[in-house]
């Protein structure tokens, strides 16, 4: 996966210290391709290089580079498919987290709902390195197996079923 220029010249600096990071994760919904009554919306997804885990989009924020932008630039990026921002589902800290080259972070990430910007059943592919497959999944039937993934997306669900009546989380921890 390729290291954003601004932390790549940072690491020179810190070593492997830890780093704050903004980062976002794009949740993309749009109707089900099933025309049956009980059909749940479909959830774009990829299939990540790096540990082989289905996941919403995700990235890191460029300095100055706000998080809604942040998330439609890396979903084009990694999907291929334009969408524009939808909703806020809410902020909350992931990590400390090692990665494989020993570098250690904590992200603030910021959890958004995106919408396809034109046709909702364009066929997604592969846009860069970060990931080695993507695709529309029934959130009833989705290969995401982490539960913090699978409750962004539910809140993703919530919030565009009932948009007054969803108030953003407040960390990634499950409601009670």
């Amino acid at each position: 996966m390729p290291i954003p220029e601004f932390i790549v010249e940072t690491r020179k600096k810190i070593g492997h210290d830890p780093m704050w990071l903004p980062a976002v994760t794009a949740v993309v919904l749009r109707d089900s391709t099933d025309d049956s009554p009980w059909a749940v919306p479909e959830v774009l997804l990829v299939k990540r290089s790096d540990n082989g885990q289905w996941t919403p989009i995700t990235g890191i924020c460029d300095p100055g580079e706000e998080a809604h932008v942040t998330a439609v630039r890396e979903t084009e990026e990694e999907t291929t498919i334009k969408t524009k921002p939808a909703a806020l589902l809410g902020v909350g800290a992931v990590g400390p987290v090692v990665h494989a080259n020993g570098d250690q972070a904590s992200y603030m990430s910021i959890a958004l709902r995106l919408e396809v910007d034109g046709d909702p059943f364009q066929e997604p592919a592969v846009g860069d390195d970060e990931s080695v497959e993507v695709g529309w999944f029934s959130i009833a039937h989705m290969p995401v197996t982490n539960p913090k993934w699978r409750l962004v997306i539910a809140d993703a669900a919530a919030q565009r079923k009932h948009p007054k009546a969803f108030t953003p989380r407040m960390g990634f921890e499950k409601r009670n």
